[in-house]
C-alpha cells in the first residue's frame, strides 16, 4: 500500500495517530530513550513574548498529536489550511499513513522558535517509532501565522519529515520481511498445528467405481482415521444425483505424495491442495490449541498498525490467540520515501523479520486423541492433570470441532462450518467454561468442613435412612429411595462418603447452618479452588460459584453439591489432584516450553504451587481413605466398586449424579496411586451431561482414561458399546449396574 500525501497536514496527523499503538509485537533496537527523547522537552529560548506564544502553541499542537486529539489539532490550523483539506480527509489520510508505516509511537523535542512581523517558526525534532522498522528521527520546521484569534499552524510537505517535500510519500516494503507462523506441538514434539501444504479430501459419490469401492474405503480410512462403515454410511445417505461433493477431511501433502499413484487412480476421490495453517488429524485438542482466522474488514487498521499484511491469519482462540506474539514472530520491513513518480528517494529505516517461537504443550497427542474417543458418545468433558505438578495431559470438550473449517481456501471449509451448526455448541469449551452442579463429588468438601469444624470426627455416626425429615415441613430423600433399595443404616463419617448417603450430608449442612457456621462450607470450597478461575493459560475460564446459603434448605442442598453450587471440570480435577498429592494445589499449565528456532527456550515448564488445601493432615488422610473405599472391590458399600473390579492400577475417587431437572449429569473424579517412575500419577475429572448415574457412565469413562494412560489401550467395553467407541445400534435403555448412586 502506498499513501501519497493529500496535504502535509494529513501526513503529520497520521503520524500523530500512532503515538499510542501497542508495541507488544516488536521491540525496536532503538527506542525513544536511546535517542534522548523521553517526552516533551522545551529548550529555553531567548526572545520576546511573541516567541513564547508561538512556542506555546506549537507545544500545544504537538501534545495533542501525542494524545491523538485530532479534532483539536485540526482546529489549530490556519483558515487557509482548513480550506485545503476537510476534517474527514485529514482523519482518513493519517490512518492510511499510520498503517503504511506501522507506527506505534511519536515523540518530539522543541529546539528553537522565531517571530517576525506576524509570522512564527518553530524548529523541532520528531522521533517516529515503527513496529516493523524501529525508530528514526528527523529535524523539521513548523510555520505559524497570527490570525485574529491568535497563532495558528500552517502546513507544508516538510512538516512531518523534511524528505516529504515536493509530493514525496512514504512506502513500506513488507515482501521478504514476514516470518512464517511457528508451530504448536505436543510435549513430545508431535505437531498439532503447523504452516504446511495440506490436501483436502472429498468424494463425488456418483463417480465411485463399484470395482474399486472396497479399496477406496480402506484408503480413505487409512488417511483420515474414520472407520470404513462410517465413510460408507456418509455417502450412502448422501443425496442421489450427479455433482454432489462429500467432504471427508484434510491430510498433510507429504502423506498424499507418498500414495499419489494409488490415489489418483481411484474414481470419485477428489484431492485439493492448499497451503495454510493446518491442524493435524482433524484438530487434536482444538479447544486448547485453538484456531486462526482471516483479518476482518473492521480489524484491518488495527492489524495493519501491528505490521500484518491484509491476507495474514491471526489467532482467534486457544493457544493460537494467547500465543500470537510468540507464534507470529516479529514482522520486518523497509520504510522508503518515494517521489511522485514512485521512485525511491531515501530509505528511512529497515529491520529484518524475527522468526516466531514454537509452543510445546504439556499434552500427549496420542493420549489426548484416545481421551477424546473415550467420551465421544456424550456431551461433556474430561480433564487429566499430572497429579503432582499441574501439567494438563489431556483436556477434552465433547463435541469438538475441526479447526481446519476456518481456512477459506480449504475447499471443505464451507461444509465443515455448516456441520458445526448442526452440533450442540462444539466451539464451547465445556472443560473450562462449562459450569455444572457437582452433585455428590461435593460431599468431599462438606466432609472436610465437618471434620475441620470440630463438631464431627471420623467416628461420628448417623443413621442413613431413605428419608431426611429434620427440616420442618420438608422431606428430602436418599438415592436408595428412588431405587427401592434398603436404607444404608448406621454409618460413620467416612462410611457416609463411601456410601454417598444424602441424609448424612443434609444433616451436616443443616447443623452447621443452625450453629451460625453457615459460611463454613462455602469458605472450604473456596479453599479447594472453587468459585475462582484457575488461571490456566490459553483458554477462557468460568469461575463457577459457591455462595453462602441463606436458608436451611439452601444449606442442605449445598451440602450435597446441588442448589447454587456450580463448578468447572478443570476446577474439580485440580482439587482432586491436591487431595491425591497430599494437599498442594498446583497451577494447571498447558505450556511445556516456548522455543525459538535457534537458542535456548524463552520459557520452560516448572510446577507452580498456588495454595494448600485448608485441612489438617489427619482430615486429608480420612478423605483419601474414604475415596479409596468408594472404588475398593473389597467393600461392597462403595458406590463405584463394581466399575473397578480387575483394575490393577490403584485409584481413589468419588461418584456424583447432579440433578438438572431432566436426566442428571454423571460425574466421577479421582486420582491414581501407582507410584510409577515411567508414568506419573494423574488426577481425572469426568462429566457426561444428562447421561444418568455417575457410577454407570462417568466412572467407566474414568476407568478407560486410566487404562489408556497406563496401558496405552482400552480395557473392558462400556455397557453401551458394540465395539470400542461405537455405540450399540439400536441403543438399549440403560440398565443399572451394581449400586446406583447420587
Amino acid at each position: 500500500m502506498k499513501i501519497k500525501p493529500v496535504a502535509a497536514i494529513a501526513i503529520l496527523s497520521l503520524i500523530v495517530a500512532c503515538s499510542q499503538i501497542p508495541s507488544i509485537f516488536v521491540t525496536p533496537e532503538v527506542g525513544l530513550s536511546d535517542l534522548g527523547l523521553g517526552g516533551t522537552q522545551t529548550a529555553p529560548q531567548a526572545g520576546d513574548l511573541g516567541s513564547e506564544q508561538v512556542e506555546s502553541v506549537a507545544q500545544e499542537f504537538l501534545d495533542a498529536w501525542q494524545d491523538q486529539d485530532y479534532p483539536a489539532m485540526y482546529g489549530m490550523l490556519t483558515s487557509l489550511s482548513q480550506n485545503a483539506i476537510s476534517l474527514e480527509q485529514f482523519i482518513d489520510h493519517y490512518q492510511g499513513v499510520a498503517e503504511e508505516a506501522a507506527l506505534k509511537q511519536v515523540d518530539y523535542e522543541i529546539l528553537s522558535s522565531l517571530v517576525d512581523d506576524g509570522k512564527g517558526q518553530v524548529s523541532y525534532r520528531v522521533l517516529m517509532d515503527s513496529l516493523l522498522v524501529g525508530a528514526f528521527q528527523a529535524d523539521t520546521m513548523m510555520n505559524l501565522t497570527r490570525e485574529a484569534d491568535g497563532w495558528r499552524v500552517q502546513w507544508d510537505d516538510t512538516l512531518v519529515l523534511p524528505q516529504l517535500k515536493g509530493g514525496n510519500y512514504l512506502s513500506l516494503e513488507r515482501a521478504g520481511f514476514t516470518p512464517g507462523r511457528a508451530n504448536i506441538y505436543d510435549r513430545y514434539g508431535r505437531a498439532l498445528a503447523a504452516q504446511t501444504d495440506a490436501t483436502a479430501l472429498g468424494l463425488y459419490p456418483d463417480q465411485i467405481n463399484p470395482e474399486q469401492e472396497a479399496e477406496l474405503l480402506e484408503v480413505i480410512s487409512d488417511l483420515t482415521g474414520m472407520r470404513v462403515e462410517t465413510i460408507s454410511s456418509m455417502y450412502e445417505s448422501f443425496p442421489a444425483g450427479a455433482g454432489w461433493y462429500l467432504p471427508l477431511g484434510e491430510v498433510p501433502a507429504e502423506v498424499i505424495a507418498e500414495q499419489f499413484d494409488t490415489l489418483s487412480g481411484l474414481d470419485g476421490l477428489v484431492l485439493s491442495g492448499y497451503k495454510a495453517r493446518y491442524y493435524f488429524d482433524g484438530g487434536v485438542a482444538p479447544h486448547v490449541v485453538g484456531h486462526v482466522g482471516a483479518i476482518q474488514p473492521d480489524e484491518a487498521e488495527e492489524y495493519a498498525r501491528k505490521g500484518y499484511s491484509p491476507d495474514a491469519r491471526v489467532g482467534r482462540s486457544g493457544l493460537e490467540k494467547w500465543g500470537e506474539a510468540y507464534l507470529a514472530g516479529s514482522q520486518g520491513g523497509a520504510l522508503y520515501v518515494l517521489d511522485s513518480l514512485g521512485k525511491p528517494v531515501t530509505r528511512l529505516s529497515e529491520a529484518p523479520a524475527s522468526a516466531g517461537q514454537a509452543i510445546y504443550t504439556t499434552l500427549d497427542k496420542e493420549f489426548q486423541e484416545a481421551a477424546e474417543q473415550a467420551i465421544s458418545n456424550f456431551r461433556g468433558a474430561v480433564v487429566v492433570l499430572e497429579r503432582d505438578t499441574g501439567r494438563v495431559l489431556a483436556m477434552v470438550s465433547s463435541p469438538d470441532y475441526n479447526p481446519n473449517a476456518f481456512e477459506p481456501i480449504n475447499v471443505n471449509s464451507e461444509a465443515l462450518l455448516a456441520a458445526l451448526e448442526a452440533v450442540d455448541m462444539p466451539l464451547f469449551n465445556r472443560a473450562t467454561l462449562g459450569q455444572y452442579p457437582l452433585g455428590s463429588v461435593f460431599k468431599i468438601i462438606t466432609m472436610a468442613t465437618a471434620l475441620e469444624s470440630g463438631r464431627y470426627s471420623p467416628s461420628s455416626t448417623y443413621y442413613c435412612g431413605q428419608k431426611f425429615e429434620e427440616l420442618a415441613g420438608v422431606t428430602l430423600y436418599d438415592w436408595t429411595y428412588e431405587y427401592d433399595f434398603p436404607p444404608s443404616g448406621l454409618l460413620d463419617l467416612p462410611g457416609g462418603l463411601i456410601r454417598s448417603c444424602n441424609p448424612w450430608f443434609y444433616h451436616i449442612g443443616l447443623d452447621l447452618f443452625n450453629q451460625g457456621l453457615e459460611s463454613e462450607v462455602s469458605e472450604m470450597a473456596e479453599g479447594f479452588g472453587l468459585g475462582t478461575a484457575t488461571g490456566l493459560e490459553g483458554v477462557d475460564e468460568a469461575p463457577g460459584q459457591v455462595p453462602v446459603p441463606e436458608t436451611q434448605i439452601d444449606a442442605t442442598n449445598q451440602a450435597i453439591g446441588q442448589g447454587a453450587v456450580l463448578v468447572t471440570p478443570l476446577q474439580v480435577a485440580n482439587f482432586v489432584a491436591a487431595i491425591g498429592n497430599g494437599g498442594t494445589l498446583y497451577q494447571p499449565q498447558v505450556i511445556e516450553a516456548i522455543k525459538p528456532p535457534d537458542g535456548e527456550p524463552s520459557y520452560t515448564f516448572a510446577p507452580q504451587e498456588i495454595g494448600k488445601l485448608p485441612v489438617s493432615p489427619d482430615t486429608l488422610d480420612v478423605i483419601r481413605e474414604a475415596m479409596w473405599g468408594v472404588v475398593n472391590s473389597t467393600d461392597p458399600r462403595g458406590t463405584a466398586y463394581h466399575v473397578f473390579t480387575g483394575l490393577d492400577i490403584p485409584v481413589a475417587g468419588k461418584t456424583g449424579t447432579a440433578q438438572t431437572g431432566t436426566t442428571p449429569h454423571a460425574w466421577f473424579a479421582g486420582y491414581t496411586m501407582a507410584g510409577r517412575q515411567d508414568r506419573p500419577d494423574i488426577a481425572v475429572a469426568v462429566v457426561a451431561e444428562n447421561a444418568g448415574e455417575g457410577s454407570d457412565y462417568a466412572a467407566p469413562i474414568f476407568r478407560r482414561i486410566v487404562e489408556l494412560y497406563f496401558y496405552n489401550s482400552p480395557g473392558r467395553l462400556y455397557e453401551w458399546e458394540s465395539t470400542y467407541n461405537v455405540t450399540r445400534t439400536p441403543e438399549p435403555e440403560p440398565e443399572v449396574q451394581g449400586t446406583p448412586t447420587p
